[in-house]
């Protein structure tokens, strides 16, 4: 028969991990826990110990996104691509920041593409005009695929202004853009992804001087691009646009930001 082994011995061993050491006072949790939180560590005072918790936090990815609201390509990227990866990710691998604005500049002619996924391409240089315009003090503007296109990209710039959370906006502007009309759907978009959002707001903030203030600011934003945009969609990701940057996105956007989230 195996001797007995005395209690206090037994108390002393449950108190104590291998290579951790004795609880103190206040940790009320078992040794094999000690490690699994940066909470549980500090109550136990294990956290020099928990090599798993002396690693800092990977920053998440920053990307930018520079499109038209009715830019075939665009509509592509932001629903196929961009949408599922969000989905797919924890919240703190991405950050997404949408810019509806387009190309700064637009010519009197029908959108350039190419390829299987057609960017839409900046006009030539000799047909340029000004796509917003001040004018008596109030902004004006003028799109790549008209006046549709203008009202799409307030909509959506309303939206995200009166939402506030990117949580919150993100699925209704995917509704929109995935759907038939990115101007016609926002009430049943509303419905699904956001019912406690207020749709005469957005109607207010698109109709007067808030939304065309907003776009102003998306003008200023795509202006600075450095290095300037040609096309879009235009991707900004951690502050840097490249061709290969961007040709890995359009192909597998949650592979990359896998990798670049370390």
């Amino acid at each position: 028969m195996a001797p007995a082994v005395p209690l206090a011995l037994l108390v002393l061993v449950a108190l104590v991990a291998p290579g951790l050491g004795v609880a103190f006072p206040g940790c009320d949790y078992p040794a094999h826990l000690w490690c699994s939180s940066k909470e549980i560590a500090v109550a136990c005072q294990a956290e020099s110990r928990c090599a798993n918790l002396s690693r800092p936090a990977a920053a998440p990815v920053e990307l930018s996104l520079y499109y038209e609201s009715l830019c075939p390509a665009c509509r592509k990227f932001l629903v196929q691509e961009l949408f599922t990866t969000w989905l797919l990710l924890p919240s703190e691998a991405l950050n997404i920041t949408l810019v509806p604005y387009g190309n700064a500049e637009v010519g009197a002619g029908l959108t350039r593409c190419r390829g299987r996924s057609p960017r839409c391409r900046r006009p030539r240089s000799d047909r340029l005009v000004l796509q917003e315009k001040n004018v008596s003090g109030k902004w004006h503007f003028q799109c790549q695929h008209g006046p549709e296109e203008c009202l799409g990209n307030m909509i959506e710039t309303c939206v995200m202004d009166e939402a506030k959370s990117f949580s919150t906006y993100f699925p209704v502007i995917f509704c929109l853009e995935s759907g038939s009309s990115v101007t016609k759907n926002l009430e049943a978009c509303l419905q699904v992804y956001a019912p406690q959002l207020d749709g005469s707001r957005i109607a207010a903030c698109v109709q007067g001087d808030a939304g065309a203030a907003l776009m102003h600011r998306n003008a200023q934003l795509t202006a600075a691009l450095d290095p300037p945009h040609q096309y879009v969609p235009w991707i900004v990701i951690n502050g840097k646009h490249t061709d290969e940057l961007q040709a890995q996105a359009e192909t597998s956007l949650l592979g990359l930001i896998c990798r670049l989230y370390q």
